[in-house]
């Protein structure tokens, strides 16, 4: 990044950062869950006015875009706006903290980071925006401000909005925990694993404990799923997939003595390749009622597409690790490694190019935490160096906007086809 923006950035932290800070601690302590962000929506569409700029709230009332136009003498040609998009909503639970920004809100906590994003897309929003009416922005900007990341929604009523018309690349951090702050962590390729989720639900006419053979045992069928379906996954899916399956409930029966008449199993099945997350749903239910066929019981399966992998697209990840390293130096940039975890990001990547990063929020030599935690906090040191970051790799990517490729293709996502022997 250029030394004279280098300087209004640091110019803009040391005026803006406390009240950023102050911004983060106020949505802190006023989560709101999924598809009922309307206060939050409302305080960032209010910044973003008073910096001169003109925010839309998505159809569904939550949410908001805003558009930061280029400099007039700025001559790009289509698909160059670059997107920072964050994610608004919180998670329900409570907030076990104790800290003046605790949440205040009962059975609703940013446990995950929102928060964070959110704060450090409108910083990076405010600054590129002081840029634009200097004339010194090469390219335009959209800032993306989801609802509903956590019911994996939000990203595609997003894109049925029309956000992602006319944009090249998109860019997102992640909070991570166990990155102390000052550090980004990135990969090229999947960053992230699809995430859906399944139910199970055997039936038979029930029946007393003493004669099991004169009627369909149930509890004995369902736990007979519960154990051999993800033993059987690994011999019909290629290991390097990582299909897996894990469990999360089971219930069946009232009483010791009798056999119930319905039991069921929910859990999530997690795939960091696109070819055999495409085809798990068909080969789970080929696999349940080949388990529970035996014993003469009825099963259903309920199989929930969630999300897909997200895969970053490997110039934009460059692009990523370029600006960060413009503003952190090469010994803040570091490769990440692939999650289990899932992210709805990944309906965008299905669309345009872009990349997700993992931004350090652990205090240096401070222990491991985790997200989704109602004891979840963040080193706020975090959000000066996501600003920073967000800042640089736009830059870095308006001042590459003339070569944008096509829009990855969904085979691409996550594929071992043609994977090398050792390759990780």
């Amino acid at each position: 990044m250029e030394g004279n923006v280098r300087r209004s950035l640091d110019e803009f932290l040391a005026a803006r950062g406390p009240g950023l800070i102050a911004f983060r601690r106020d949505l802190h302590a006023h989560p709101e869950t999924g598809r009922a962000e309307h206060r939050t929506t409302r305080v960032i569409a209010e910044r973003l006015a008073a910096a001169g700029l003109d925010p839309v709230v998505l159809p569904g009332g939550t949410g908001l875009l805003a558009d930061i136009a280029a400099a007039e003498n700025s001559s790009y040609p289509e698909r160059t706006v670059v997107a920072l998009r964050a994610d608004l909503d919180a998670l329900p639970m409570d907030d076990e903290k104790d800290v003046p920004y605790r949440s205040t809100v009962a059975g609703a906590c940013h446990a995950c980071g929102h928060d964070v994003h959110t704060t450090v897309v409108l910083g990076a929003g405010l600054f590129l925006a002081e840029q634009a009416r200097a004339g010194l922005l090469p390219g335009p900007v959209r800032l993306i401000f989801q609802p509903d990341e956590e019911g994996s929604t939000g990203a595609k009523d997003v894109i049925a909005a029309g956000a992602l018309a006319s944009v090249g690349r998109i860019f997102a951090v992640h909070c991570d925990p166990r990155l102390d702050v000052g550090k980004l962590g990135i990969r090229s390729g999947a960053i992230t694993a699809a995430c859906d989720h399944i139910k199970v639900r055997v039936h038979g006419p029930g029946g007393h404990t003493a004669r099991p053979h004169l009627t369909a045992d149930v509890v004995y069928a369902l736990g007979k799923v519960v154990t051999e379906l993800p033993a059987m996954l690994s011999r019909r899916v290629d290991p390097r997939s990582s299909l897996s399956l894990v469990w999360g409930r089971i219930s069946a029966g009232s009483a010791a003595n009798a056999i119930p008449d319905e039991g069921i199993a929910e859990g999530t099945v997690r795939c960091l390749d696109n070819e055999a997350w495409e085809a798990a749903p068909a080969l789970f239910g080929e696999l349940v009622k080949s388990v529970a066929g035996a014993y003469r019981v009825t099963v259903e399966l309920n199989y929930q597409r969630n999300v897909p992998a997200t895969v970053n697209e490997p110039a934009s990840a460059a692009m990523f690790a370029t600006g960060a390293e413009s503003v952190l130096g090469p010994d803040g940039v570091m490769p990440t490694q692939q999650s289990l975890g899932g992210e709805d990001f990944a309906y965008y990547l299905d669309c345009v190019p872009g990349a997700l990063a993992r931004l350090g929020t652990r205090p240096p030599g401070g222990a491991d935490g985790d997200l989704h935690q109602p004891s979840f906090d963040v080193d706020e040191r975090a959000i000066g160096v996501g600003v920073r970051v967000m800042v640089a790799t736009a830059l870095t990517a308006l001042w590459h906007g003339a070569a944008v490729p096509e829009p990855p293709g969904p085979p691409a996502r996550g594929s071992l086809a043609g994977a090398a022997e050792g390759e990780r």
